[in-house]
C-alpha cells in the first residue's frame, strides 16, 4: 500500500520534470532557430546587397548561411514537433528518411566547405598573384557545386539502406542510428567527417607556419652599398637600388647612369596596398579558422558519442549530456554569422553602411580601410 501510495505521489513529478524539460528544449530550439535564421538572412542580404563584398571569400560565406537558413527552417521545426508528440515521430518513415538526409547534407556541406575554404585562404596567403588570377566568380561556383555532390554522395546512399535512417527517441531527432562496429552502417561517415576536420586544420596550421616564417625573414645583405652619383659600389652593392626606381619606387632626379630609361608609374601607393591586401586575406583567414574551430567544438561532443556507441557495445550515454550534444550540433547553425560579424570589421562597417537606420550613423570608409 506504502509502494502504490509513492509511486502515485513519485508519477505526477515526473509529469511535471517530463513536461519542464520538453518546454525548456522548445524554448532553447526556438531561440537557436530565430538567432539562425535572423542572422545568416540578414548577412545574406547583405552579401547580396553590397557590391563591394562580391569577392571569393564572401561567395563561400554566403554559401554557408544559406545552407544554415535552410537547414533551420526546415529539419528544426520537425525537431520541435517531436517534442511536442512526446518524443515521438508523428510523421511516416519516409519522411524521417527525408528529414535525416537532410541534417547529414548539411552536416557534410559545411565540412567539405570549410575545408576548400581552407586551401583557398592557403593560396591566397602563399600564392597570391595565382589566387588573384583563379579565383573569380565561376572558380567559386564549380568548388560550391562540387562541395555539394560530395555532401550527397555521403549523404544520399543510407536512404536506400534499412535501419540506417531513423528517428531516435534519446535524440529526438531521425538521423543516423549508430551501433556497435560488427553490426555498423555509419562507422565510414564518421571516420571521413573526422579526417575532413582534420585535414582542415592541418592546412591552416600550414598557413599559420608559413606567415609565421615570412615574418621571420631578414635582409639577404647587412652590409650598406656605397653611392657615389648612382654608381653602387661595396659588399652590398646588388642593384637594388636601381631595380626599386625602375620599377617606380625611387625618388628624385634620374640616376646619371639611368638616363634614358623610363620609370614604371604606380597609382598611389602600390607597395601599401599590397601590405593591406596581405593583412586583410590574413584576418580573413583568421575568421573562417574561428568558424571551423566553432564546428568543431559544437560538434565534438555529439561525435565522442557517436563513436562511444560505435566502439563500445552497450555503451550507456547520459541522457543529459547527450541531449546538451544534440542541441550544442544545433545551434553551429546559428553560430556563422556571430562569427563572421565578431571577427570582420569590414562586413560591420558594410552593415552600418547598408542599414544606417538600424546601426545608426553611417561610418564613412577610409580608402584604404580594410579589416
Amino acid at each position: 500500500m506504502a509502494n502504490t501510495t509513492e509511486f502515485g505521489e513519485s508519477s505526477p513529478s515526473l509529469q511535471n520534470y517530463a513536461s519542464t524539460a520538453s518546454a525548456v528544449k522548445l524554448a532553447s530550439l526556438g531561440l537557436i532557430m530565430s538567432i539562425s535564421l535572423l542572422g545568416n538572412a540578414s548577412l545574406s542580404l547583405l552579401l547580396l546587397k553590397d557590391s563591394s563584398l562580391h569577392k571569393a571569400p564572401y561567395y563561400f560565406l554566403l554559401d554557408l548561411c544559406l545552407a544554415d537558413v535552410v537547414r533551420s527552417a526546415v529539419c528544426f521545426p520537425f525537431v520541435m514537433a517531436s517534442i511536442g508528440a512526446g518524443s515521438a515521430w508523428p510523421y511516416s518513415a519516409l519522411s524521417c528518411k527525408i528529414v535525416a538526409f537532410m541534417s547529414v547534407l548539411f552536416c557534410f556541406h559545411v565540412a567539405f566547405l570549410l575545408f576548400c575554404v581552407s586551401v583557398t585562404r592557403y593560396m591566397a596567403i602563399a600564392h597570391h598573384r595565382f589566387y588573384s588570377k583563379r579565383m573569380n566568380l565561376c572558380t567559386c561556383v564549380s568548388v560550391i557545386c562540387m562541395v555539394w555532390t560530395l555532401s550527397v554522395a555521403m549523404a544520399f546512399p543510407p536512404v536506400f539502406d534499412v535501419g540506417t535512417y531513423t528517428f531516435i527517441r534519446e535524440e529526438e531527432q531521425c538521423i543516423f542510428e549508430h551501433r556497435y562496429v560488427k553490426a555498423n552502417d555509419t562507422l565510414g561517415f564518421m571516420l571521413m567527417l573526422a579526417v575532413i576536420m582534420g585535414t582542415t586544420h592541418v592546412v591552416y596550421i600550414k598557413m599559420l607556419c608559413f606567415v609565421y616564417d615570412h615574418r621571420k625573414m631578414k635582409p639577404a645583405q647587412l652590409v650598406p652599398a656605397i653611392s657615389q652619383n648612382w654608381t653602387f659600389h661595396g659588399p652590398g652593392a646588388t642593384g637594388q637600388a636601381a631595380a626599386n626606381w625602375i620599377a617606380g619606387f625611387g625618388r628624385g632626379p634620374t640616376p646619371p647612369t639611368l638616363v634614358g630609361i623610363r620609370q614604371a608609374s604606380h597609382p598611389g601607393n602600390r607597395r601599401l596596398l599590397v601590405l593591406d591586401e596581405f593583412k586583410m586575406e590574413k584576418r580573413i583567414g583568421k575568421m573562417y579558422y574561428m568558424i571551423t574551430l566553432t564546428f568543431l567544438i559544437l560538434w565534438a561532443p555529439y561525435i565522442s558519442a557517436c563513436y562511444l556507441r560505435i566502439f563500445v557495445k552497450g555503451a550507456p550515454v547520459p541522457q543529459l549530456y547527450l541531449t546538451a550534444a544534440v542541441w550544442m550540433s544545433f545551434a553551429q547553425a546559428g553560430a556563422n554569422p556571430i562569427i563572421s560579424f565578431l571577427f570582420n570589421k569590414e562586413l560591420r562597417m558594410r552593415l552600418r553602411a547598408c542599414f544606417p537606420c538600424c546601426l545608426g550613423t553611417q561610418t564613412p570608409m577610409e580608402p584604404y580601410c580594410v579589416i
